[in-house]
């Protein structure tokens, strides 16, 4: 009998719509992947070209500027932030399966990197989605912005883009956001929420290290200067996403050398400080 292929599991999590299923399959799959019951096979078809990936029929996907600002200080405040950032997980989710699924012939430690970040972001959703219900609410009783899906659109094409923009600028964002949530949050008494972020921002340093190891390795092998070219990808792609302040130790820990941190400061001055 064949040994089930990584990608075909991998194309399963993707296209799972409910988040239980996703985050489930998720989990089942990486399992696998760690008892070695799945095969990355060397000979198979190219992966199908990126699409929207499976999702629930809720929450509604809007452009960002459509998202309302709520505070933190009441409980439906509260609730739409964790909503915020459980539908960023469940994207994350996603964002680790189409890098194991869309490239292929790469080292056996990338798709290894990879199944555990998408398992580590399914946890993290199912912590999210947990305190949700908590406060009366569940995952799709907001409206959402499908803005991570669409930067994993751009960068299909290239994988050495995809784990400079998607990891060391998109996720990395949450490096530089979360402390502060933690503190207000802290204030507000809100011990439960505070833990599940702190075990978050733990875990997504190690995930934006290996978009910095990854990126560092396509480099090597196409001969581009590492610095330069995220540089370049930044002003390309990323304008828009580039905001302080930055959290900067947590940035030098995953990955980013100085020079690196230097040329964010530079591209975003008025709000970086």
């Amino acid at each position: 009998m064949s040994v089930p292929s990584l990608f075909e599991a991998a194309q399963a999590c993707l296209a799972a719509c409910d988040p239980a299923e996703k985050v489930a399959l998720t989990q089942g799959h990486a399992a696998a992947f760690a008892r070695g019951e799945l095969c990355i096979p060397e000979d198979t078809p190219p992966p199908q070209p990126i699409g929207m990936p499976g999702r629930p029929a809720r929450p509604r996907l809007v452009h960002p500027r459509e998202l309302p600002k709520r505070g933190l200080g009441s409980v439906e405040g509260r609730a739409a932030f964790l909503h915020a950032i459980a539908h960023i997980e469940l994207n994350a989710i996603d964002l680790g399966w189409d890098a194991v699924y869309r490239f292929r012939g790469l080292p056996a430690q990338f798709y290894a990197d990879w199944v555990g970040v998408a398992n580590d972001e399914s946890r993290h959703f199912t912590l999210l989605r947990t305190r949700l219900k908590s406060l009366g609410y569940d995952y799709g009783d907001f409206d959402a912005h499908h803005g991570l899906w669409e930067m994993c659109e751009k960068t299909a094409h290239d994988g050495l883009a995809r784990m400079a923009l998607v990891p060391r600028v998109l996720e990395a964002r949450g490096l530089d956001v979360t402390p502060g949530m933690i503190e207000k949050l802290g204030k507000l008494g809100d011990a439960e929420t505070v833990a599940i972020l702190e075990v978050i921002l733990r875990e997504e340093v190690a995930h934006v290290a290996a978009g910095s190891r990854w990126y560092r390795w396509y480099c090597e092998r196409e001969d581009v200067e590492p610095r330069a070219r995220f540089r370049e990808l930044l002003r390309e792609y990323a304008g828009g996403y580039l905001r302080g302040p930055f959290n900067l130790e947590a940035r030098l820990q995953a990955g980013f050398d100085q020079e690196e941190v230097d040329a964010l400061l530079a591209l975003a001055p008025a709000r970086s400080a």
